[in-house]
């Protein structure tokens, strides 16, 4: 396993962890969608993290360590968008 799988993984556990905070915060703009858009919002959002993810370890397995580094910018567009969120700034 190399350094580039290892990072894109941790990054994982923590981009998972932001969208679990984000969901949970009770945010007015979430709290106004009906239960059904709440729940299908969080599966497509949580499904669509897992596939970036699965992806960028199986790219990163196979000799592409440089998808370490975007899956690290990523992440960091992920917590900016988190902190405006849980900030309420948005």
């Amino acid at each position: 396993m190399s350094w580039a799988t290892v990072i894109i993984f941790l990054l994982g556990i923590a981009n998972f962890a932001i969208n679990r905070a984000v969901f949970e915060s009770g945010h007015p703009l979430f709290v106004r969608l009906p239960q059904v858009s709440q729940t299908l919002g969080r599966r497509a959002a949580l499904g669509s993290e897992f596939v970036v993810l699965f992806f960028a370890l199986l790219l990163s397995v196979r000799g592409w360590p440089g998808y370490a580094f975007a899956y690290a910018v990523y992440t960091a567009f992920n917590a900016g968008a988190a902190w405006l969120i849980l900030s309420r700034r948005v």
